[in-house]
């Protein structure tokens, strides 16, 4: 008898999400009767505000709602996209160069399908968003990482892009304010990146999704707000997820040049048609509606951010560089390991984590789901009480 061909060689080198992985790790140990305290997951602990529901609700009457609908989105939602991207990312697009995704994942993916080809290199800043590197290997390109550590407040230069920079490299991604480390490129070093990928003809996939989410007075300055004439080869990533604490809702987006987004709409139309109508519609209203739940979302996350740098920095081993951005802190342990905690002495930041969920029954993720090891992320997205608590779990376990 003839043996059964063999799984897909790609996907069986595709890795699961270290963040899913993680917290839901955590959630069975809640399950189990743990006390555990999870950052692993960045997901806003609000409720979604009542008015998108309301909006959801009431598309929920309408038997049209219930049909197939364009694969590239609700006219009405790509129309508020468009004002979106003006309005935040200074840059005007028809409805036309909008598409609409199941979630920000569906647009990264979408995003590298469309402008990588095999043996292209990708220009990856880390630390990195865990989906970054398994995307790109997914459309047949190759990442190279270019790390920048805690000393540069996680954030990569110019002269380092250039460094890696190869005849094969047609692609970088930027990431601004960032997950994981929640670091916020100045409008002056944006601007200097933009022109240098401007001038080497590079494309650039930069994800947005976090934009309305700054702090101390920063804004988010968009590349293509930065550099106007790089709109041509930037395709800019984005969702309602994190602004609105809408993560299950699974509505996301993609803007860009008329022939790119062209080819992402060929591709959506054959892989999953369009996203559902009612959180489409729910998308729409967050976006067309008052703001001012969100603001308020905003300004918990500032005072989590700030209690959570002041509490981790009061730990002797380890460094915490101010995040401006985002809802993560992602603090340098090396500090911490090759010591002895409790009869283990980790010596990366992968044991590190897991002593410090056995120990002191805290979720975090290792630097090693984002890059090099010697770091960890926790995410600031969780209730203040749960927020401090945790923090001192772990000051007790490393005094």
């Amino acid at each position: 008898m003839t043996s059964r061909a063999p799984l897909s060689r790609k996907l069986s080198a595709i890795a699961e999400s270290a963040t899913l992985k993680v917290d839901a790790k955590a959630k069975a140990l809640q399950a189990a009767g743990r006390p555990v305290i999870s950052y692993a997951a960045g997901e806003p602990d609000f409720a979604t505000p009542s008015f998108i529901v309301a909006a959801a609700a009431k598309a929920l009457q309408d038997p049209k709602n219930y049909r197939y609908t364009p694969a590239a989105g609700l006219p009405v939602l790509r129309e508020a996209i468009a004002a979106k991207t003006l309005r935040d990312s200074g840059l005007e697009v028809a409805p036309s160069q909008v598409i609409v995704t199941n979630g920000g994942k569906q647009s990264v993916y979408q995003a590298f399908q469309t402008v990588v080809n095999p043996g292209d290199e990708v220009l990856l800043p880390a630390p990195y968003w865990t989906t970054y590197p398994e995307a790109i290997a997914l459309a047949d390109g190759t990442p190279v990482e270019v790390f920048a550590g805690a000393d540069q407040d996680y954030k990569v230069t110019v002269a380092q892009l250039e460094a890696a920079r190869t005849d094969k490299t047609t692609v970088l991604v930027f990431v601004s304010p960032s997950n994981p480390t929640g670091s916020v490129y100045t409008p002056e070093e944006t601007a200097e990146i933009g022109r240098w990928a401007l001038e080497h003809g590079i494309w650039v996939i930069t994800d947005e999704i976090y934009q309305n989410l700054t702090y101390e007075g920063v804004k988010a300055v968009s590349i293509v707000e930065a550099v106007p004439e790089l709109a041509g080869q930037t395709i800019l990533v984005n969702g309602v997820a994190k602004t609105y604490a809408m993560t299950g809702w699974r509505v996301g987006w993609m803007v860009g040049p008329a022939d790119a987004m062209k080819l992402a709409g060929n591709l959506q139309s054959h892989l999953s048609s369009n996203v559902n109508n009612v959180a489409q519609l729910a998308a729409a209203a967050a976006l067309n509606g008052p703001q001012d739940e969100a603001e308020q979302f905003r300004l918990a996350f500032d005072r989590r951010r700030q209690l959570i740098v002041s509490e981790l920095s009061k730990i002797d081993g380890v460094e915490v560089p101010n995040p401006l951005g985002a809802f993560y802190v992602y603090p340098d342990v090396q500090g911490l390991l090759n010591r002895t905690w409790g009869g283990v002495t980790p010596t990366t930041s992968l044991e590190l984590a897991d002593l410090i969920l056995e120990q002191a029954e805290v979720a975090v993720v290792p630097g090693e789901a984002f890059g090099p090891s010697g770091y960890l992320r926790l995410s600031y997205a969780l209730g203040d009480d749960q927020l401090l608590e945790g923090i001192q779990r772990l000051q007790r376990l490393f005094a």
